[in-house]
């Protein structure tokens, strides 16, 4: 049987994925294979993982020795302990976020998924869907992941029977529909082996569908798959001071990274919180002007109107303004090993804003395994519970459906000023 062509490519930005399986279930071996098979391993670090291959009396390459590093950090105790892989096809750029898939760190896993555009959920062919299948996969989905690909790995151990795969499928497409998931895809594959990672293979013929490769190559990057909101927060105010200079007397750069949306010279545009308007006279990036800036773009604006603008305001289209609240309702995640203390002031920050909140009410902690709210006046680590906070100064929000970047922000103890949590706006 001839092998179908691969897909094209929708763009050739970077993706950030993340892959995520219960213990053992190959999570190290797919993304050494990915890695090796894409030809994107150095050459000095293939040789070091052959010989030490050798050494424990392997015929052939442990791929998953490309990630050992990671997880004796992870023995260590480090707090936030996800790890980041790059490498390129030629075709396009990836990043892959590695999060442990131990229950305890259920944090990790948030801090993970937050930035990906796509997860990669491993399924042990001979163990179906399991708890850790269940919980992963209601993280991703709650962090907005727009796209899951459940691969159905080690089919080389139940003799890469078709049956095996659509009862599994079948099995996860029924837990899917209880949590509304809608865009899952799936593939049988063999890591250890290579079938159907970058290579199909010859043991497979019966599924017709793309490789794994196929799939990230094909999948639509952050920012392209609708129309967007524009969200530019300030995060510094540039008054240049050169002496002599005439042009530089009265410059006003606002700097900021655009969060969302895009925005041209002459559109109109309002600040928040104070709701002035005003519009675009120029946008710089590294002294180069621009016609209009993109998602993603660091850049400075210039307005035509002399209006007062500090760090942590929010430019916005005319057309497209949000919410400037005092009061946030949100699904938070407890990274802290002390508890929320209701009777405490925290500090919430979203963009390049900051203010003191208080909690407002704890309405629930919510069971990862089971999916049922629990009472709970005190979340601990680990914990994801539904929260209403008062908030000392007003933040412009979007919720986090609608707008990952605006719609997120983390807690602060203001006493160590660690980050103990992070919250999605409802």
């Amino acid at each position: 049987m001839s092998a179908p062509e691969r897909l094209p490519a929708i763009d050739n930005g970077l993706l950030r994925f993340l892959t995520c399986g219960s213990v053992d279930d190959g999570k190290s071996t797919l993304i050494g294979r990915l890695l090796y098979d894409t030809k994107t391993i150095l050459a000095d670090t293939l040789h070091a993982i052959t010989r030490t291959s050798e050494r424990r009396g392997l015929e052939a390459v442990d791929l998953s020795l490309l990630t050992d590093g990671l997880q004796a950090e992870r023995e260590q105790g480090i707090t936030i302990d996800v790890a980041y892989r790059y490498f390129t096809t030629g075709r396009r750029k990836y990043i892959i976020a590695d999060a442990p898939g131990h229950e305890q760190y259920t944090r990790n896993m948030f801090t993970a998924a937050s930035t990906a555009n796509l997860a990669i959920i491993l399924i042990d062919a001979r163990k179906g869907v399991l708890t850790q299948t269940r919980r992963h996969s209601y993280l991703a989905h709650l962090v907005g992941i727009p796209h899951l690909v459940v691969a159905i790995n080690k089919m080389d151990l139940v003799g890469f029977d078709q049956a095996t795969y659509r009862r599994i499928r079948s099995d996860y497409l029924e837990f899917a529909a209880t949590l509304g998931i809608g865009d899952v895809s799936f593939i049988p594959l063999s890591a250890l082996a290579g079938d159907m990672i970058v290579d199909r293979g010859e043991r497979l013929d019966w599924y017709q569908g793309p490789t794994l490769l196929d799939i990230l190559e094909g999948a639509p990057s952050a920012h392209s798959e609708r129309d967007e909101r524009f969200r530019f927060p300030v995060q510094f105010v540039c008054r240049p001071q050169k002496a002599g200079d005439p042009k530089l007397h009265d410059y006003r750069g606002f700097m900021g990274r655009v969060e969302s949306g895009e925005i041209a010279v002459g559109d109109e545009v309002v600040v928040l919180p104070s709701g002035k308007r005003t519009r675009v006279k120029a946008i710089e990036i590294y002294g180069r002007l621009l016609p209009r800036a993109i998602a993603e773009q660091s850049v400075t604006l210039l307005l035509e109107d002399e209006i007062d603008v500090s760090r942590g305001d929010m430019v916005v289209r005319a057309q497209e303004s949000t919410l400037a609240t005092r009061h946030l309702e949100a699904m938070l995640c407890w990274l802290n090993e002390t508890p929320l203390d209701p009777r405490r002031k925290y500090l919430i920050r979203q963009t390049t804003r900051e203010t003191r909140a208080a909690i407002e009410t704890v309405d629930y902690r919510l069971d990862i395994n089971t999916l049922q709210r629990l009472r709970a006046e005190r979340p601990g680590m680990n914990d994801i519970a539904h929260v209403f906070f008062k908030l000392a100064k007003p933040l412009c929000v979007d919720a986090y459906a609608d707008n990952r970047s605006t719609g997120a922000f983390i807690v602060i103890d203001e006493t160590t000023n660690n980050t103990v949590g992070a919250g999605m706006i409802l």
